[in-house]
């Protein structure tokens, strides 16, 4: 019983882990595409048309 409360123990950590770091992963991206398109929206207003970004 000893190690199923181990490893139940450990499953839970790599879920929480697992969560926070998709959290903060899709801040970051959101705040990242949030300022990118900020900045399209910015040049189009002023009628400096940038080059479409190479994929």
């Amino acid at each position: 019983m000893e190690k199923m409360i181990t490893l139940v123990q450990t499953v839970a950590t790599a879920g929480v882990f697992s969560a926070i770091s998709f959290w903060y992963g899709f801040m970051f991206g959101r705040e990242s595409s949030r300022k990118e398109l900020s900045q399209l929206i910015e040049d189009l207003r002023h009628g400096n048309p940038t080059p479409p970004p190479h994929s």
